[in-house]
C-alpha cells in the first residue's frame, strides 16, 4: 500500500446520516466521530523522503546503543498485521473498516520509518521473525490497542524528556513528531472503539467481552513483568521496550518527575481532539496512584 492523502481515505465512504445532537457513547454518532477523527487528521508524510540529520559521533553512539531497535521494529510489524486482520471482521461497516485500515497502514508506516532510521545510522538488527496472521483477530486487535495505550503514555514522556535534555539533537527529535501525533490518534480511536464495541455487545455476551478485556490486561502485565521471556521461538520475549528505553537514555530524573512529565504530555497530546471522545484512563490513573508513593520531589 502506498502513502496516500486524506482524500483517498475518505473517498467512496457513505455520507454520515446521523443526528449529532443525539450523541451518546456507543451510538452511531459516536462511531462516526471517532472514525472521522482518525481519518481526517491523517498526515500523508512519506518515510522515504525523511531527511535524517547527520549526527555528531557522540549523539550517534547514544542512538545506536539504545537496546530497543529490534523489538521496536518487530512490535510495529506485528501491530500492523494485527490491526489489518481485524478490518476483515468489520467489513460490513464502511466507516469503521476504513478507519481500521488507516490505523493498520500507519502502523506499517511506523515500521518503515524505523527501518529507514536504522539503515541511515548503520544500526544492526537481528533477522525479523515471521508474523503469522492471528487466529483470534479481535483478541490481537485488543492486545495491540491496549499495548499502545501503555507504550504511548510513557513514550510521550520519554520523547519530551529527550527534547528538554538535548540528549538527542532537536533535528532528530523533530523527525519523530509525526509518529507521536499518530500514536495519540491511535489510542484515542482504540479506547472509543472499546466503548462502542461494549455498547454493541448483547447483554448476555457482555460479561465474556469484559473478561476478554481483563485477560488482555493480565497478558500485557505478564509480558511486561518479564515472565514471558523465552516463550515461543526461544528469543527473549521482552516487549517492554518503553521502560527499557527510559533506563537506557540515562537522564537524571526522579521517578515522580518522569511520571509528571508523562501525565502532562499525555494530556497535552490528547487535548486537541473533540471533548466528547473518551481518553485512555487506566494507565494515567495507575500512574497517579503510584505517584503518591514514588520517590522524588
Amino acid at each position: 500500500m502506498s502513502d496516500v492523502g486524506i482524500t483517498d481515505w475518505v473517498a467512496g465512504l457513505p455520507p454520515p446520516r446521523v443526528d449529532a445532537s443525539r450523541f451518546r457513547l456507543g451510538g452511531e454518532a459516536h462511531k462516526l466521530l471517532f472514525c472521522r477523527t482518525l481519518l481526517e487528521t491523517h498526515n500523508p508524510y512519506k518515510p522515504a523522503v525523511i531527511d535524517w540529520p547527520v549526527l555528531p559521533p557522540d549523539a550517534r553512539e547514544r542512538l545506536v546503543s539504545l537496546p530497543i531497535w529490534d523489538i521496536a521494529v518487530q512490535t510495529e510489524g506485528k501491530a500492523s498485521l494485527n490491526v489489518a486482520s481485524y478490518a476483515d471482521l468489520v467489513a460490513d461497516d464502511a466507516w469503521l473498516r476504513r478507519a481500521v485500515e488507516l490505523n493498520a497502514f500507519e502502523e506499517g508506516r511506523h515500521k518503515r520509518v524505523l527501518a529507514n532510521l536504522v539503515e541511515a545510522y548503520g544500526i544492526t538488527l537481528t533477522a525479523e521473525p515471521p508474523y503469522p496472521t492471528p487466529r483470534d483477530r479481535e483478541w490481537a486487535f485488543m492486545v495491540t490497542g491496549f499495548s499502545e495505550c501503555i507504550d504511548s503514555f510513557f513514550a510521550f514522556g520519554l520523547f519530551e524528556l529527550a527534547r528538554r535534555s538535548g540528549y538527542f539533537p532537536p533535528e532528530l527529535v523533530d523527525t519523530f513528531e509525526p509518529v507521536m501525533h499518530e500514536e495519540a490518534r491511535h489510542i484515542l480511536f482504540f479506547v472509543n472503539w472499546v466503548a462502542w464495541r461494549r455498547a454493541h455487545t448483547p447483554f448476555w455476551l457482555r460479561p465474556w467481552f469484559e473478561l476478554r478485556v481483563m485477560a488482555v490486561w493480565l497478558f500485557l502485565f505478564w509480558e511486561r513483568m518479564g515472565i514471558a521471556r523465552g516463550i515461543g521461538d526461544g528469543l527473549p520475549a521482552d516487549n517492554n521496550f518503553t521502560v527499557t528505553g527510559v533506563s537506557a537514555v540515562g537522564i537524571d530524573v526522579s521517578t515522580r518527575e518522569l511520571m509528571d512529565i508523562c501525565l502532562a504530555e499525555n494530556d497535552r497530546r490528547l487535548a486537541p481532539y473533540d471533548a466528547r471522545l473518551l481518553r485512555p484512563h487506566f494507565v494515567p490513573r495507575m500512574v497517579k496512584l503510584a505517584r503518591r508513593f514514588a520517590p522524588g520531589r
